[in-house]
């Protein structure tokens, strides 16, 4: 995918997280695969995505349920 069509991805991106901020695991999952691409074609990472993409990650991780919570649950 050539730079500009990559850029463009992630702008709507960008606005489908700012609108639905319900979808961000999968948002977050898109993310990291446009900047994976941006990557592999040897693209500089812009800065502020690899904050946001680091800034839904650790948020994501604060809303998962701790797994020890379900040890005591009978089955």
């Amino acid at each position: 995918m050539a730079f500009e069509n990559l850029k463009t991805a992630l702008l709507m991106l960008l606005d489908e997280i700012e609108k639905a901020p319900d979808d961000a695991h999968v948002l977050q999952e898109e993310l990291r695969e446009k900047l994976s691409e941006m990557a592999d074609m040897g693209m500089p990472l812009p800065d502020d995505l690899t904050a946001l993409q680091a800034a839904l990650q650790k948020d994501l991780a604060q809303d998962t349920p701790d797994d020890d919570m379900f040890d005591n649950m009978p089955v």
